[in-house]
């Protein structure tokens, strides 16, 4: 299935500076940008096709594969003065690189890369900014086996803060962390059906617009997924992912699991393997 990743925002709260115009997605953990583990997630479940809707920062995503250096994440071989690689990452992806706008919504994003989809009934969506060990294959195989027009990966809060139940009286209640009310967030993750075009207006929102008519009809999913998600909305939490990745605390790296955690990810091919 095509991938469609949204890499065009500005990412204000990602900034270091005025004078840094890095999109999110290319915020490094460990020596890859983060839109380099989302792909990486994608390409072990076997899906190698993306289309990146491109936008703030374009030149940082394209000079970033135009100039992909394969020797950072694979053991290879220096054998008189050339390189032998043991293992590839990107040798048998494909990237289509669109400029979707500066100021686009990511609905308006979604629009202008439809006609790169080839009318493909079902596709993948992500914010390339999010990282997960969410079990891609079970999401895709519910959805498939639905009526409906799109599916997204909800996760609880991520929230450390506690909400508090007030009275009339000023007197609290009681107190609940934020992670144990019985709500879900947009984990990012989504498969859809060409159906969301129909629900998206020109410059619209995926989420807002498209997710939310579907719902109204009855034709959304969830997967609820309790698992390792992290997102990286701030510096905080990009240097959080930095430090995990350091340590070897890598659970959304499933590519460096072995051969039977492969296997056991619905027959997933790991990246030099033809993934």
């Amino acid at each position: 299935m095509k991938v469609v990743l949204f890499c065009g925002g500005y990412g204000l709260r990602m900034r270091n500076g005025t004078s840094d115009d890095v999109p999110k997605p290319m915020a490094m953990v460990g020596p890859r940008p983060l839109i380099w583990h989302v792909m990486r997630y994608y390409a072990y479940h076997g899906h190698t096709e993306f289309i990146l809707c491109l936008g703030y920062g374009a030149h940082h995503i394209k000079d970033f594969f135009l100039n992909y250096e394969e020797t950072t994440s694979n053991d290879f071989v220096l054998r008189d003065g050339r390189t032998e690689l043991l293992s590839t990452d990107i040798a048998s992806w494909t990237i289509t690189f669109v400029q979707t706008g500066i100021e686009s919504p990511i609905g308006e994003r979604l629009r202008r890369v439809r006609h790169h989809l080839d009318g493909d009934e079902m596709f993948l969506a992500n914010y390339a900014d999010v990282l997960t060990d969410a079990p891609l294959p079970e999401m895709i195989d519910r959805f498939a086996a639905r009526d409906a027009g799109a599916s997204m990966l909800v996760v609880p809060p991520q929230s450390s803060f506690h909400c508090v139940d007030l009275g009339d009286d000023g007197l609290v209640g009681g107190i609940t962390a934020v992670s144990e009310l019985p709500l879900w967030e947009n984990g990012g993750y989504f498969v859809l059906r060409q159906e969301v075009f129909d629900h998206i207006p020109e410059n619209g929102d995926l989420v807002a617009d498209g997710c939310a008519e579907l719902a109204k009809r009855g034709r959304l999913v969830a997967y609820q997924h309790r698992g390792f998600w992290k997102p990286t909305d701030t510096v905080k939490e990009r240097a959080a992912l930095d430090d995990a990745y350091t340590r070897g605390d890598r659970p959304w790296a499933l590519w460096e699991r072995d051969g039977a955690l492969a296997g056991a990810a619905g027959g997933a091919r790991r990246p030099g393997a033809g993934a």
